[in-house]
């Protein structure tokens, strides 16, 4: 929790052994991260009618919340791997202060992404964005398994690489699934029931004293849900119409799509810089996060 977030944690003594079980439960920081950032979600939201602005605040927050040090990472990796250098020229590339060109093209894509596949989740958003925070963390659990060797004798990358199991990085992953196709669940029975909010905040056609009773009001939300699309929209809903299918199904192949794309980042980093670094553990946060957000805009 205090090398992922801003959150305050009481100081520990941190040995390899200690640092191991840290990543190993990396994921769930990203699912308290992914709680918070919902939250702010949601209320923006209800508040604004918007979801544009309600996905710009929740991005903001998980920035902020993070200490920005992911984006940062992304940003130092982008530039030492598209720098040309030697391995060791581009960590000295990586290490600088200053973003250059493919830093600062890679944050706009990446936050660009990140808004504008939340926005278009809908009521299932917050089921979207834990499954999208778990699964950037979840990267650096198996970027940190054994055999995976850091790029230099110091820092971040040096204390935990190598430090997680196999079995400890596969325990993580069924666990983080099972979270996963929880919130899907939970999100298919419950989205219309937010929806049907939203519409009443910012759908409805007429004002309250509009409506003669009850079940006129009832008949003006189904209408102005109707109208803004309750149901998923992903391909997996068009092809199956059971959102208690498509949804879990959408959320944990999104979480596969994450991991797969950290996985070749990680193997293009280890094998262009000779390992991995704090840098690299962030880029992966991000590239992970961002991979199961598009996946998700996708298939749910």
């Amino acid at each position: 929790m205090g090398t992922l977030t801003i959150f305050p944690v009481p100081p520990v003594p941190v040995d390899r052994s200690v640092a191991g079980r840290a990543m190993s439960l990396a994921p769930f920081v990203g699912v308290a991260l992914g709680l918070v950032g919902s939250a702010v979600l949601v209320v923006a939201h209800a508040a604004s009618g918007s979801p544009l602005i309600g996905a710009v605040l929740a991005v903001g927050m998980l920035a902020w919340l993070t200490r920005a040090l992911h984006l940062d990472g992304l940003a130092d990796l982008a530039d030492g791997l598209g720098s040309g250098k030697p391995a060791q020229g581009a960590l000295d590339v990586m290490k600088r202060s200053d973003i250059g060109p493919f830093g600062v093209v890679t944050l706009l894509i990446t936050l660009f992404l990140q808004v504008a596949t939340l926005q278009r989740a809908g009521p299932f958003a917050w089921a979207v964005l834990v499954t999208a925070t778990a699964t950037g963390r979840l990267a650096v659990t198996w970027a940190c398994r054994s055999g995976v060797p850091a790029a230099r004798p110091g820092g971040l990358g040096a204390l935990v690489a190598g430090t997680v199991r196999r079995s400890a990085a596969v325990a993580a992953t069924v666990v983080t699934a099972a979270v996963v196709a929880l919130a899907a669940l939970i999100a298919a029975d419950g989205g219309p029931h937010l929806d049907g909010l939203w519409a009443l905040i910012g759908l409805g056609q007429g004002p309250p004293g509009d409506y003669s009773d009850v079940s006129d009001v009832a008949g003006s939300v189904a209408v102005a849900v109707a109208d803004a699309g309750v149901q998923p929209a992903g391909l997996l809903y068009r092809l199956s119409g059971d959102p208690y299918f498509s949804i879990p199904t959408g959320l944990l192949l999104a979480m596969a799509a994450g991991l797969v794309s950290a996985a070749l980042l990680r193997r293009r980093a280890v094998r262009r810089l000779g390992g991995i670094t704090g840098d690299v553990l962030g880029a992966l946060v991000e590239t992970a996060t961002t991979t199961a957000l598009l996946a998700a805009a996708v298939l749910v």
